[in-house]
């Protein structure tokens, strides 16, 4: 078009680009061939750009500016205790202590997902638009985005380590199970009202959901590619008959996002990511107080094991528990931090999921040594591996821990041998006979709790 004004190496872009990732974090890389190839909405034209955190891919023109509307599914939520009635069950679990008594509820959670889809429809329509653009959009496609926040939680509660075989599988299910019933609620909505106004020539008009477009899409790398197959669990061809009949009411349902805010409230951990760290400082206006991984403490605490020096130690190390002999191996596998999973196990989650994603999802990538070496092949993996956004942020922190302001490291030994002798002592009652441990925190009375109260 003759607006070019300088030649510049594809190589040479290439390495400032991750420059900058490592440096700054940024800029996100999306895969374009990925997400057009994958996007119901190819029929209206090449999608050039998502959305900021880019889990939203969407057509825009000069004459339409696309919208995203959002809702996130609180999955832990959906855990429950095995032969306790749903009424009587806590409103939130809390630890992997009893995991073995309990399960998922797909069928809930299909329940609340028709639900959604259902609203978000209808805000669609009673929503108010700043601008012309934004509403020609979203009442001509109507893409509304479903997104979880709380994986990492779930898999806590069901006592899953996150890179374990159970908690890859129970990620393919959960999406499945989203995809499926916000599928099947928006072609009820489309039998009752119609299908979207630019239904005609999209890929699920042809019969081509979500996991057929990752099917027919290969790279030079495709054996690497994912083998992600429905569980059984619900009936996709008779969806895809209904679908053939009556069409959709939206060209696009799910898009997990970052979820910062709402998980806040919620008490999750962000979206479908690890926890960062087991324990930290928070700073708000009233002061500085330490958070702790509740689950975590939950656990250390029933099992006797939780104590000032404990606590100490652990943000000595930076909220890793994988250094600390007194913590069970097992515990250490379901609380490793994002930092202790190989980012590899990430990208293959993120594109296991993929095939139940129709727009994309805010994956946010950890490296303790970013280099170029590292990066550019994360890179190239999760091209190969067919994801349409390969990164929402680079995390990086120093191989070399920051100064512990907050812990004496010259008296943590004196602290812990301290802890170990009054622990003795405590096991004693006064004739010598053998006691109950105290426990610091009995999580009964948060508000007494230096470690949870605040």
């Amino acid at each position: 078009q003759g607006k070019g004004k300088k030649v510049v190496k594809a190589r040479d872009l290439w390495t400032e680009i991750i420059r900058s990732q490592i440096e700054a974090g940024m800029p996100c890389m999306l895969f374009k061939d990925a997400c057009n190839r994958k996007s119901n909405q190819q029929n209206l034209g090449t999608i050039r750009s998502s959305n900021l955190c880019t889990e939203i891919i969407e057509y825009t023109s000069p004459t339409e500016t696309a919208v995203c509307n959002l809702a996130s599914i609180a999955l832990p939520r959906y855990v429950r205790e095995k032969g306790v009635p749903v009424e009587s069950q806590p409103a939130k679990l809390v630890g992997s202590i009893g995991s073995k008594n309990r399960y998922f509820d797909f069928d809930k959670l299909a329940e609340v997902t028709a639900i959604i889809t259902r609203n978000l429809n209808k805000i669609i329509d009673v929503n108010y638009y700043p601008v012309e653009t934004a509403k020609r959009s979203n009442f001509r496609h109507r893409p509304i985005g479903i997104g979880v926040q709380g994986l990492a939680d779930t898999f806590i509660l069901l006592g899953m380590a996150f890179e374990s075989p159970e908690a890859k599988q129970l990620n393919k299910d959960i999406f499945e199970t989203i995809y499926y019933h916000a599928l099947k609620a928006s072609c009820d909505l489309a039998r009752e009202v119609g299908p979207y106004e630019t239904y005609a020539g999209s890929p699920i008009s042809k019969g081509k959901l979500q996991q057929d477009l990752w099917s027919a899409d290969h790279y030079d790398g495709s054996d690497v590619q994912s083998d992600v197959k429905p569980s059984g669990r619900w009936d996709w061809e008779a969806l895809r008959e209904n679908i053939a009949k009556n069409g959709v009411r939206n060209s696009l349902v799910v898009a997990p996002m970052p979820t910062a805010s709402t998980s806040q409230i919620l008490g999750n951990n962000e979206c479908f990511e690890p926890y960062t760290t087991n324990i930290y400082h928070r700073r708000v206006l009233s002061g500085e107080f330490v958070v702790v991984n509740k689950h975590l403490l939950h656990d250390l605490t029933e099992m006797g094991l939780w104590s000032p020096a404990l606590k100490n130690r652990i943000i000595y190390e930076e909220g890793s528990v994988q250094k600390i002999p007194e913590i069970p191996e097992d515990l250490k596998l379901i609380y490793k931090t994002v930092w202790e999973i190989k980012q590899k196990e990430i990208v293959n989650m993120a594109a296991d999921r993929g095939h139940y994603i129709d727009q994309s999802q805010s994956m946010n990538i950890h490296m303790e040594k970013a280099d170029f070496k590292r990066v550019s092949a994360l890179h190239f993996y999760a091209w190969r591996k067919g994801l349409k956004t390969g990164l929402y942020y680079l995390r990086t922190r120093a191989a070399t821990g920051a100064i512990k302001f907050t812990v004496d490291t010259t008296k943590l030994n004196v602290i812990e041998a301290a802890a170990e002798t009054e622990s003795e002592d405590d096991d004693k009652s006064s004739n010598g006979t053998a006691v109950a441990p105290n426990v610091s925190c009995s999580l009964k009375n948060r508000d007494e709790c230096l470690s949870c109260g605040s």
